[in-house]
């Protein structure tokens, strides 16, 4: 058992421990040494303290022996450098926080801890999580486990790399623009970004995307992410985007329940005029066919989007948070923060008041053109990434489909979806010309959360769980 312990799911690991067939010390020990012979070659971690793994789980073992019913006895997880893990430094992925130790638990954090579930490492991701790729000045680049020589994306792409070596089974990170779902479909995951406010986020850093980002979940099947979900949906009033809607778990309840009749849509350039690698296309139309021949409706259908809809129509407001959160950083000490991050603040200074409103306004047009297509079909699917993983040291591939590549067209088909704030994941379909994964994108509806999740572990049982990484073995 401990051999292959790391290739176990999040719901499998839980249960041995609670039957008691295994201890969570013993769960422990296994990742911890595992993470030190393989996270050199990562670089996923920016955080590792095995003596507070050992004794967060020598705890729920003493729990489970006080006879505590535990959800997640001792799973392992990890948490992404812009969540706390109170008492170990939280960076940001900044020199501006190099000295910062998390006076708290996030609340994502201390309810996974509350349910069993014990903290292996914190992961590293990009400075503020603001740019594609997992490369800092303070923590160096991030390796993705199918290919050393590529990145897993970012800005969780120490997140996607733990799992995906088999560092723990889940991971908890954030998404604000794709954070989550690209780096799981360049690593051949699952990657859930929820309902806006769905996850509580009530404390910890000042976040430059506030309006747009979530608490995403990470894992390698589709059972695991959407039981993370589940103990992670709650209401609470100190966070100012957490809803009543959202008191009750119903990821779980339907998921292996039959499929009705629902309308499907299958748009592979999401309605823009996107780039994407033929390859890419290739496999995702694939899988496609094979959900259609095993009985799916899909459709061929566009969401009618605002006139200003393209690769990353709001990066502007995120480029203005920046600067308002660290501009006087940048202007007093330019040299502790990453160039691309000062690049994206000087543009930011750059942006008026009344571009900002304009923006807001147009998410809202986005919002509504959501709620208009979802009056025509129950879910949207799409590539989550136009391109296979690439070749580490750049912010993205130089040409995608064949034409010239901005910094984001790698992230084009991924932000839509946080500024409506509907439900999306990644699901792995296959992989590409490069042998490296191709991801899915699957969504919703506001607050169909669990109608994605299920529509996801069907199409798993159709297209098999994501191919694991060479490091697995």
């Amino acid at each position: 058992m401990h051999e292959d312990l790391h290739r176990q799911s999040a719901l499998r690991i839980a249960r041995d421990v609670r039957d008691k067939k295994l201890s969570a010390t013993e769960v422990a020990r296994t990742f911890i040494e595992r993470a030190e012979r393989l996270d050199p070659l990562l670089n996923a971690f920016a955080d590792f303290e095995p003596g507070l793994t050992l004794a967060a789980a020598q705890s729920v073992d003493a729990r489970i022996a006080a006879g505590e019913q535990l959800p997640l006895a001792g799973v392992p997880f990890t948490v992404k450098d812009n969540l706390w893990l109170g008492g170990r430094p939280a960076t940001f992925g900044s020199r501006v926080f190099a000295d910062f130790v998390a006076p708290r638990d996030s609340w994502c954090v201390e309810r996974l801890c509350a349910l069993g579930a014990v903290p292996l490492a914190v992961t590293n991701c990009s400075e503020f999580a603001c740019k594609g790729i997992t490369a800092t000045p303070l923590h160096g680049e991030t390796r993705n486990p199918w290919d050393l020589q590529r990145t897993p994306g970012g800005s969780s792409g120490g997140a996607v790399a733990a799992v995906a070596a088999g560092l723990g089974p889940i991971a908890l990170a954030t998404d604000a623009g794709g954070s989550v779902r690209r780096p799981a479909a360049h690593a051949g995951l699952v990657g859930m970004k929820p309902t806006l406010g769905r996850v509580p986020n009530p404390w910890g850093f000042d976040d430059p995307n506030h309006l747009l980002s979530v608490i995403g979940q990470i894992g390698r099947n589709v059972e695991d992410v959407a039981f993370m979900l589940d103990a992670l949906t709650a209401w609470e009033p100190a966070d100012t985007l957490s809803s009543p809607t959202f008191s009750v778990p119903d990821a779980m309840a339907s998921l292996r329940e039959p499929l009705g009749p629902l309308r499907l849509a299958w748009s592979p350039q999401l309605g823009c005029g996107l780039a994407i690698d033929a390859d890419v296309l290739a496999t995702m139309e694939v899988a496609i066919d094979r959900l259609q021949r095993a009985g799916w409706q899909i459709e061929r259908a566009d969401p009618a989007w605002p006139a200003e809809a393209n690769e990353y129509p709001l990066i502007a407001l995120q480029q203005a948070g920046l600067a308002q959160r660290f501009g006087a950083v940048w202007r007093r000490t330019p040299e502790r923060l990453d160039p691309d991050i000062g690049a994206q603040i000087e543009l930011g200074f750059a942006i008026s008041g009344t571009r900002v409103t304009e923006l807001l306004k147009l998410r809202e047009d986005f919002h509504a053109s959501f709620t208009r297509f979802f009056s025509r079909f129950d879910a949207l699917l799409c590539p989550t990434s136009p391109v296979e993983a690439w070749p580490l040291g750049s912010l993205g591939p130089s040409e995608i489909g064949g034409l010239p590549a901005g910094p984001r067209g790698h992230a084009a088909f991924t932000p839509l979806f946080n500024y409506g704030g509907v439900p999306a994941l990644s699901l792995p379909c296959g992989t590409g010309r490069q042998g490296l994964p191709v991801g899915l994108q699957i969504s919703g509806p506001r607050f169909a959360d669990a109608r994605v999740l299920q529509l996801a572990w069907h199409a798993e049982q159709i297209l098999g769980v994501g191919p694991a990484s060479p490091l697995m073995d």
